[in-house]
């Protein structure tokens, strides 16, 4: 059994956290004694570090919610929730390789620039004029 503090310690995250987790329904907050602290079980210590460990993957805070719903039903909704975040993922890929590119071509732009007084970087976030 853990205190509060003794679970956040253990699974490495701030008591805020272990509150916050509470809030957002992703945690029971166990029933507080007349006397003493909350206990904690290890179970509960296991939900943190499954959340942590989703978040790692990039799950959000409700794609794990669903993943905790899921988790006593069968693969296949597990899956397709993993594949869809895995789609989101390979979009965003999509539009960082745009962004790097379009960056890396202004940098280029930059230092074969002749005109001190005008940094292409600059003009390319300028509104164009009408």
């Amino acid at each position: 059994m853990y205190t509060i503090s003794k679970l956040a310690k253990e699974a490495n995250v701030g008591v805020e956290t272990i509150r916050f987790y509470e809030k957002k329904a992703l945690l029971q907050q166990p029933i507080k004694p007349s006397q003493g602290y909350r206990q904690y079980t290890p179970q509960a210590l296991s939900r943190v570090l499954f959340i942590k460990r989703a978040q790692h993957l990039g799950f959000t805070l409700a794609e794990i919610s669903s993943l905790l719903v899921l988790s006593n039903s069968n693969c296949e909704e597990v899956q397709s929730l993993a594949e869809h975040k895995l789609d989101v993922i390979e979009e965003k890929l999509k539009d960082l390789t745009r962004l790097k590119g379009s960056l890396q071509s202004l940098i280029s732009d930059c230092k074969n620039n002749t005109n001190e007084k005008a940094c292409p970087i600059i003009q390319s976030l300028q509104p164009e004029k009408k």
